[in-house]
Parts: C-alpha cells; structure tokens; sequence
C-alpha cells in the first residue's frame, strides 16, 4: 500500500491509511423477518424490529485484530554544514523486541535544497526541502544500517536546521520515540554536530 520508488516503500498519508482500514459491521439475524411478523420472501423497509443494535467500531480499528508488534527505532549520526554542503551520516537500527520490515526517515531542512540533487539510491525529494530516506529492515538487535547524504541548500545560508524523524516503520509499534526525533541547528563552520 504505497508509492514504490527503486525499492522504496512510501506509506500512505495518515488519513488515507485510517480510511483504509475501517471496518464495517453488520450483523445478519437469521429468522429476524419471520418474528417481526412478515413471510420470509416479503419485501422489508429497513432492518428487522427485532434486529440487536450492531455495536460501532472507531474508525481506523481492526476488529479482532492481534497487536501491533513492538520494537524501538533509533536514528543517530551528526551534521556537519561548510562550503555550501550538509554532509549528513545517520545510523539507524531497531532495538527490539520485534524486527522492522522497512522504515523510511524524514529529513526536514529549514532551507529549499538547491533543485539539483544527487541522492543515494534509497532516498527521494519529498517536496523544497524534505528528503526520505529508506533504511531496509531492521532486525531486532542485529546490525545497524547506514544512510550518508551530501546536500546543497539554495540561497546560500549562513546556517541550517535539520529535522529528522521516522515516517514509517513498518506497521509496529515504538514505545520510545525519543530517540528517532531530532532537530540539530548546524552553523556553516564545518564542525559535526551530534544527534
């Protein structure tokens, strides 16, 4: 469910993906026509006086559907900003306890990158100034995997800031977040700041 692109998975937005998984009840009473008084080949207006209500479901909630996996996604790296370059090195790996299929992370800048761009094969422009990025599954506690960037801003700023988080990660769910979130303010000095 998705745009693929060279391999990278593009989940839906949000609101498409809460649309898709509404599931509908209805509940069907055998005999209900019979002992609300009519035959049961005659024409009925409506459900049966007979018929239990049909309880609701919140949208966007499977019924009887098992729990997501868990697993805890971590991005670090640093960014470092001189000569006109955002040298970006991310290490993504999943602490567990359930391995990811595939994650994508979102890289936000305070600046449009320049239109001309040259990216790594798992990663894609996602409007001025967004990039995502595919890091492949992620296997509990296995190794990490590693994304390097080298990007251009327009216009030349004297600093930028770089905002990253997961976008997908594979439909489990991450009880910390805190550490796939980051905003690191990098100065055009060329220096490599942590996150």
């Amino acid at each position: 469910m998705g745009l693929t692109r060279r391999g990278l998975l593009m989940p839906l937005s949000a609101a498409a993906m809460a649309a898709a998984m509404t599931v509908l009840v209805t509940a069907v009473v055998p005999g209900a026509a019979a002992s609300a008084g009519t035959s049961p080949g005659a024409p009925t207006s409506g459900a049966p006086a007979s018929a239990a209500p049909v309880p609701e479901v919140p949208v966007g909630e499977v019924v009887g559907a098992a729990p997501l996996p868990e697993a805890d996604l971590s991005h670090h790296g640093y960014v470092s900003f001189s000569n006109g370059h955002i040298a970006i090195r991310i290490r993504s790996e999943n602490l567990g306890p359930s391995d990811v299929t595939a994650s994508t992370v979102r890289l936000r800048f305070s600046a449009p990158l320049a239109v001309t761009q040259e990216l790594p094969y798992d990663c894609l422009r996602s409007g001025k100034a967004t990039v995502l990025c595919e890091t492949g599954g992620l296997r509990s506690g296995g190794g990490a995997r590693q994304t390097a960037l080298d990007l251009r801003p327009a216009g030349g700023p004297d600093e930028v800031i770089v905002r990253l988080d997961t976008v997908w990660n594979g439909g489990v769910r991450d009880a910390d977040p805190k550490n796939n979130v980051h905003q690191v303010l990098a100065p055009a000095t060329g220096d490599a700041y942590a996150f």
